[in-house]
Formats: structure tokens, sequence, C-alpha cells
């Protein structure tokens, strides 16, 4: 006897999550499942399409786990759309013109943009953003224009505003509402998220009617708008909402809403038997759920539902966390205080850009919504304690209101949560479920995501669900391991007291005595910096060069397309005339984006690997030196002009900025370091943000540590007033020092502030009051550093075995064909849409490349095979040869990674993305359906050869 046929129309996102749950449920067992996709690609992740032109290829954005289909037998059917369907004959037919006979289908169909319906909305330069083939075509048209408008500001509108900058183009939005995210954001809300979109140079244009697009004689278009004021660019991108894609089911007769969208009952099933509906094309009870997590909610309804299980769709929560433009913004409940009796608490910090709001029931009792915007680090436990109707303190007002110095940390409240509180609502994983992975043992968060899938939708929730994770083994009485990785069961402070008391110099004295295997991206960078904290050696010695991440490898950042940032050292934001001129004269020859940092200093954008040299020779004979603007340091010490010009200053904050910032300039710490010093009260260096900040009073100087003005901002605690200077320097060293011994890996001072038991008062016993006897100590291995400062670039290039390092491909002086370039507004910016020319091979068999000693130890280096960029690596006695990029990109960096291994296999960590590749033949472990091509490698007499043809790949072979 044959299966039943179970028909899916539409493999998107909530179709694949269907699928999933029909596998998890054995279904797949009992049907033969058909599927159709319109797109030629299989489920992708559309909730982070944006990334798609940060690097990001249609492999890794992805959803559908490898042999998926072989494995469950389910028929797939790619880039074939389903023309109609037939409910009394129950068939469809396809664009290949094949008729199916169903029994049941499955209508995931999802929505298409809205365009309006405005005259030229069809012109070639006018695009929608729902598809990677859209995004494609965005990114060809892009790669020849300076300008693009985005009609719409909601949230799709908003990322497609982030996709146009990320592509070097100056972006517009244009909304037809008073304000953005009307949707989800109140007016207050809305307000600083235009300030601060704006303060990024996208320019926002509310209360616009879009009248007529015109396209004018040079190619570009003119928008006009019913005020009569008009906007010239290059591109549209259309991004005013979406409408339910219904046209299938419309035309087979099912119901449909008045505005669209097919109805379903809490079955999802639609007017017709066995014809359900689920994700954006569903309508039910009027509401079009626009969020992929009530489409996964209705899928794993439909699916329990086939199952014979009990379940129905309710509804669901359409609260939102997102990113936009880099700004946190977050909407949850009634957020616009619609509620009766209703009451608001806002908080509003305008200097750093958060408003913070929230609605509570009359009594004061209940949550009933919020809004969050620029600061979004409340939105997880606001939202539990909405969803779960837990009691308010006595001041709500306290949820939102920045902790005070001093004050207890507030609480998460996950001991309060019930079992059945949903922490991931995309994959419907509550906290009982995250509890009952830890007690059969998952006790990390990698495998957390894979038992239960919690944290791997959106992402939204993965703070949250570490928190319940780390709350269940304190519960189960197992310590929350430190361990910075697989290969050092040590916490990073331990490790530096390691280093310290043993006297230990090189990572592999401390691998050998204290670790396990070959090291990795997480222990390579950090004992790097130990052993630059503990001993200030040079970086790129024999021993610490296979440690340095690639910006400190390059002593320069590292940007997406490849090419280096350079960065000077103006201490003090003070620079000379003739250094503004050598400047310039760098950046001119060669072509290289300039602009001004938030740090008083000057960037250049787009310097090649091998330009670095020269560069920095230049810079170093007008009298500069490296910034470290590429290392986890001191970035800079702001200031104002101070007494020397200010008729309210009362200090030099000038002179004392570039005291402190030459004092500090070599120290490697836990995370990059800020400093401020402001010649007043008035604060116009914005001292109290910093991670030491320093303000002048008409006694001497205010002390402030341990503020950020960063992802998650925090005011600086006044830690001392009325200082001299060299109590305030002793103070400072004593701080840094302590801060390097106790700080986790990759902690700002902020969140060691935070997380330090006493807090403020106890770090003034440890510094003022001597408490622990270690302030002479601390003293003098700040002193030491000072005393071993060395300009890394001066050093470098004093050695020629050192300077030749900072080559693209090592047997060849040919440019480096995968940096492409355009221009606007007159400066030098990638340019996307770019095709990389086809690499031609020799016709011999095996070709020399170069001496076993031009390959660093333990390290990569670029070279070429014919014209085949490859990438070189030395691990222990082997030689390994890959192609040499950045999976999902064209930058050809993958030799300035890391080397280590997972679980003791080889791999190359890639510099941009981190993906691990595995050595011996290419897979990358983090998307293992994707792989670089592997080259034979033969040693002979010192020489490396390199074979003409890549080596088969096993699975291919088998």
């Amino acid at each position: 006897m044959s299966k039943p046929l179970l028909a899916v129309v539409g493999h998107g996102m909530v179709g694949h999550h269907f699928l999933e749950q029909i596998v998890s449920r054995g279904l797949h067992q009992q049907y033969h499942i058909v599927v159709y996709g319109d797109e030629p690609q299989m489920a992708y992740d559309r909730v982070h399409l944006t990334e798609y032109f940060s690097g990001k290829s249609a492999d890794d954005l992805s959803l559908v786990s490898e042999r998926f289909f072989q494995r469950h037998g389910i028929e797939l059917r790619s880039g074939c759309e389903v023309m109609a369907i037939d409910p009394v004959r129950r068939s469809l037919c396809d664009s290949r013109g094949a008729e199916l006979a169903w029994d049941k289908l499955v209508l995931a169909t999802g929505s298409v943009p809205f365009v309006p319906p405005v005259p030229g909305h069809d012109l070639p330069r006018c695009f929608v953003y729902r598809t990677l083939a859209d995004l494609d075509a965005i990114a060809a048209c892009a790669a020849t224009s300076a300008r693009g408008v985005v009609i719409g500001g909601g949230l799709l509108g908003l990322e497609a505003a982030n996709a146009l900058r990320q592509l070097g183009l100056k972006t517009e939005v244009v909304e037809f509402a008073p304000r953005l995210m009307a949707v989800q954001l109140d007016d207050g809300g809305a307000q600083m998220l235009h300030g601060k979109i704006s303060a990024l140079g996208v320019e926002v244009h509310t209360s616009k009617a879009t009248e007529a697009i015109e396209s004018l004689d040079d190619g570009s278009l003119r928008l006009r708008f019913a005020d009569g004021s008009s906007l010239e660019t290059d591109l549209v991108v259309f991004s005013a909402g979406i409408r339910p894609r219904d046209a299938l089911a419309r035309a087979a007769g099912l119901e449909v809403g008045e505005r669209g969208g097919i109805v379903i009952d809490d079955a999802c099933a639609t007017s017709a038997g066995d014809i359900y509906a689920i994700g954006e094309c569903a309508l039910w009870r009027g509401q079009i759920f626009g969020l992929v997590a009530p489409g996964y909610q209705m899928a794993r309804v439909l699916a329990g539902l086939l199952a014979q299980e009990a379940s129905a769709f309710s509804g669901a929560d359409m609260s939102t966390k997102l990113k936009l433009l880099g700004v946190d913004v977050a909407s949850f409940g009634d957020a616009h205080g619609r509620t009766a009796g209703s009451q608001c608490y806002q908080w509003v910090d305008n200097p750093k850009g958060i408003y913070k709001k929230l609605v509570v029931s009359g009594d004061g009792k209940t949550l009933l919504g919020g809004v969050l915007v620029g600061d979004s680090s409340d939105y997880a436990s606001l939202l539990q304690t909405m969803l779960n109707k837990l009691p308010l303190p006595e001041a709500p007002e306290s949820l939102i209101l920045p902790q005070l110095a001093g004050a207890p940390a507030k609480t998460s409240g996950i001991a309060a949560l019930p079992e059945s509180a949903q922490i991931c609502s995309c994959h419907n994983v509550s906290k009982g479920d995250i509890c009952a992975a830890v007690r059969s043992g998952c006790g990390d968060i990698g495998a957390l995501k894979t038992r239960t899938k919690a944290a791997t939708g959106c992402g939204g929730c993965s703070a949250l669900v570490r928190q319940v994770m780390e709350h269940q083994l304190a519960d189960l009485g197992v310590e929350v391991k430190k361990d910075v990785c697989e290969h050092f069961p040590w916490s990073r402070q331990a490790l530096y007291h390691l280093i310290r008391a043993g006297g230990i110099t090189t990572f592999g004295q401390l691998l050998a005595r204290h670790g396990r295997g070959h090291g990795c991206e997480i222990c390579k960078p950090l004992v790097a910096s130990l052993l630059a904290s503990c001993w200030n050696e040079y970086l790129l010695k024999p021993a610490h060069l296979p440690l340095q991440d690639t910006n400190d490898r390059y002593f320069a950042n590292i940007q997406k397309d490849g090419t280096y940032s350079v960065v000077p050292r103006v201490a003090g934001g003070e620079i000379t005339p003739q250094g503004l001129i050598s400047l310039g004269e760098v950046a001119a020859e060669y072509n290289l984006y300039t602009k001004i940092t938030g740090g008083q200093r000057i960037d250049l954008f787009g310097a090649r690997l091998d330009q670095l040299p020269a560069i920095w020779e230049k810079l170093i004979a007008a009298g500069f030196e490296t910034g470290h603007a590429y290392g986890k340091s001191l970035r800079t010490v702001k200031s104002c002009v101070g007494s020397s010009w200010c008729r309210y200053g009362v200090q030099d904050s000038t002179a004392f900025a570039i005291a402190l910032e030459h004092r500090y300039k070599g120290l490697r710490s836990p995370h990059k370091i800020k400093m401020a010093v402001s010649g007043c009260t008035r604060e116009c260096a914005e001292a109290q943000s910093k991670d030491i900040g320093v303000i002048a009073t008409d006694k001497g100087w205010n002390l402030y540590v341990c503020g950020n003005g960063g992802m998650k901002p925090r005011h600086a605690d006044l830690f001392a007033s009325d200082l001299d200077d060299e109590t305030l320097i002793r103070y400072v060293d004593r701080i840094l020092m302590f801060y390097v011994r106790t700080a986790d890996r990759l902690q700002r001072t902020s969140v060691w502030m935070e997380n330090m038991e006493g807090g403020l008062a106890y770090l003034r016993q440890v510094i003022i009051d001597d408490s622990l006897g270690i302030a002479d100590t601390l003293e003098q291995e700040m002193q030491r550093v000072v005393d071993s400062y060395q300009c890394e670039w001066r050093t470098t290039l004093e050695d020629p075995s050192r300077r030749a390092l900072f080559t693209a491909t090592l047997n060849s002086e040919a440019p480096d064909e995968t940096l492409h370039y355009a221009q606007v507004r007159g400066q030098r910016q990638p340019a996307g849409g770019q095709r990389i020319p086809v690499a031609t091979l020799p016709a011999e068999p095996w070709v020399e490349i170069c001496d076993l000693t031009a390959i660093p130890q333990e390290a990569g280096i670029g070279a070429r095979l014919g014209s085949q960029r490859v990438a070189l690596f030395r691990f222990g006695e082997s030689i390994y040869a890959l192609d040499d990029n950045e999976p999902g990109t064209p930058a050809s960096v993958l030799s300035r990674g890391i080397l280590g291994d997972v679980a003791g296999e080889p791999v190359v960590i890639t510099p941009l993305y981190k993906q691990r590749i595995r050595l011996c033949d290419g897979q990358n472990l983090d998307a293992p359906g994707q792989w670089l091509r592997c080259w034979p490698v033969r040693l002979d007499r010192g020489k490396v050869l390199l074979g003409n043809q890549p080596l088969q790949r096993l699975a291919e072979v088998s």
C-alpha cells in the first residue's frame, strides 16, 4: 500500500521548520513528502539576510543540514513554482508542466514585498529587498552607484538601509509615516532612533509621500514628493511592508481576508479540506504575523496535529529585538500604552542615545510592555517578566534606570521564572527544556544549542539561555567552568598567574606545562596578550608570531575586503600642521580613504598588505609611531584644549592627556582601553564615558573609572577627587595592572567593575588603602611595561626577515586582484558585485613555490600556483596548501589566519569571520557542506612544491 502524499508549497524558513517538525515526529515515514521551492536555493535565513553583504555566502545562511532530504527520503523540487491548485481534484500544477496529486497540502508561500503603485516604480534601478537574487541585483547596481534611497522606514526598510550603507552608498530613508518603525515604537523611541541613525550618516525623511520616480538623462533617478520637494539617487529599494502571498489560494477559491491572507483556524486549516496554511501567508483571527517565530509556532502546531497530538495555535507574542544600523531596538507587549488605566515610566539619556519606556498596569503590579532604544540589554528579563506575569518591584522604574555606583546589580530573576516560561520563541524552548538538557549532561552553550536548538533562530535569547544554563548548573552543585578553551583548563586570571609565577615566556612552555593539544583562535591571542602584559616582548619574534590574530600580526586592522587600516598615534589629539600634511601626502600617494575618528586621530583605510611597510616608513620619518588601534591595548586619550585656549579651562588638559597616552601606550590588556581628560567640569572630552576619565578641578584632577560608551553604555564612577599629577598617575598604574591581573578574557573595565565583589568600594580599598599589600608590585609591573615600550613598526622595518612577512604572495609581486574599488564622494571605498578573474594553473604537474624556511613556523603565508591564490601552512612537521580565500568572500586572506586544532584535528581559523577550516581536506567545520580546495604538497631538499591539480575530497571519492 502506497503512502499518502503530503505536498508542501514553499521552502522558506517556516516551510523548512515544518519539515524538521515532521521529521522529529517520524511523519516522514508515514507520508511521501514533496516540497516545492520557487527559488533555486534551499531554505535560508532571511532574518540575517543583511549579513550577505558583510561576507556571508548563501551556504552560510542555509538552514538545511547536510543531506537532510536524502537522509529522510523527502523530495525537494527547487526552482519550481506551483502555478495552480485544485482543491476538488486534490492536485497541483507546477512551472515545469507537471501535475501532482496530493492527499494533504500545506501552503507556506510566505509574503511578497509591497511596492507602492507610484509611476516609475518599475524602472531598471528600482529593487525590492526580499531574496538572495534581489540582493545580488542590488549589489551589482551599487557597484556603479554612489547614492541609494530606501522607501520605507519600518523593520525591513532599516535593514535595507543598512545593506546599502555596507555597500558604501550614501544612504537615505523615506518614510510616509511621521516616525520610523511606527508599529513597534512610540514617539520617544522613534525620535531617539531617528537621531542615532542620522548621526551614522543615514539621512531620514519622514512624512514623505512619494508621488513619482523619474529617470534622468545620466541614468540616475529622481523621487518627487507630494509636498513639492524631490530627491535624486542612483538606485531605489522598496521596503514599504509585505503582503501575504495568497494568489494560489485565492484562485483556488479558498477563503481569504478582505486585505489578503489565507484564512485559517486554530488548527491552521483553511476553508478547503486537507489544505493548511502557515507563516506569513496565513490570516488567523484577522491577524497576519510578519515575524518568523509565530510562523514556527504554526509549523509546530500543524506537525503536532498531523501526528495526532493535541495542539492549537493561539496567537503569538510579537515582541522584537533587533540591531538596526548598529542601534539596539526592542519593543514588547503594549508598547504604546493602549491598555485602559495603564501608566508609563520613561528614561532618556540623550548624550548616550538611550531611550527606555515601561508600560505597567494601573496598580503598578504587572508589566504590560515597553520600548528600548540604544540599549536593549534588559530586554530578555523584561520580556520574561511580562510573559510570566512576575511581580514588579515596589519601584517599577528601577528596572530601566541606570545602576547607581555601589548599588547591588540587578538580578535576572531566573529563579522566579516558572518551568513553562518560553525562553526561545523561535524553537519553543522553555526554561524546563533547558534545565532538563543541562541535567542530562549539556554543560556548555554549544551542547545546549545542539540538543534544544535554543538560540539558533534569531539569536535574541542567547544571553537568557546562558543565564538559565548557568543557574541550573549552580543548582546541581556544578561549578560553571571558566576554562578559556579545550586546550587550557584554566581561567584567564589563572593563566596570568601561572605565567608570572613560572617565569613562562613562550606559548610552547605554557602549553607543555599546563595545557594540551596545539591551541586555537581563543587561547593563542589570549596567551599572546598575557605574555605581552608580563614581559612586553616584540610580537613578531618567531615564538610569538603564530599566536597573533591578523591585526596584531600585521600591526593594522583588517577590513572586510582584506585591506588594512593605518592609524598613527596622535597623542591627546594634538598634531602639527606638518604632521597633517604628511598624513595627507601618504593618503594621496596610496589612494587611501581618510576619516577622523572619535578618538581624535586619523584613520587611513584601504592599504594592501604589501604596502604597509612602505607607508609606515614614510609615517615614521614624519615623526609618527604606531597607534595600537589593532590591539587590545590603550587606544586613545581624548582631550579638550583646556586652559591653554579655553576661557573655562582650569588645568592644561591637553598636556596631561599627552602624558597619560605616552605612559600607557605600550600596555596590553584584556580588552581595549580608552581615556579622556577634560579641562573643566563642562566635560568636552566626555571623560565620564571612558575606562579612565580625568576632569580638572581648581585643586587638581578628579579621577573616574570603568566607564564605557560602547554596546552597553556605563557612566564612569568617581574614584578620587582633587588629585595632583603624581598621585593620579600612581592610582591609574595600580588600577590598570590590577585589571590586567584579574579581568576575564575580552572583558571591558565596565563589566569587570560590575562583576567585582564589593564593587567600587573594594577597588578603592585595593588601590588607595593597599588592602592586599600589592600596590608596590602593581606600580613596578607598570613601570616595566613603560620602560620596555617599543614602536612595533619601527622594530619591524629594521629587521628584513620580519619585513618580508608583509606580502600577499611570497613568490610573486603581482597586485592583489581580489581588491576592487569605486570612487565615492571623491574617496576610494570597497565596491560590491565585482568578479574575480578565473585563475590559470601551470601545465607542469609539480611547481616549485618557495624554500621551506619562507613559511613561518606554526603559521601561514600566501603564494601563487600559476595565477591561483593558495595559502601555505606549516603545522608541526607538515605543510598544507588550501585556496587562499575567506569562505563566502572574495578576500584572499586565509593565509593570515591562526593555526590550531579542534579535538586533535589541525585547523586554520579564518581571519575575518573566525570559521574553522580543516587543513587536511579544506572542510569548513562551521558549515559542514562547504569546502575549500586542498592542493598536494611535496618537499624536495628544502623546497616546497605544489601539484597543479587539487586533491579530490574523501566525500567525493565515497
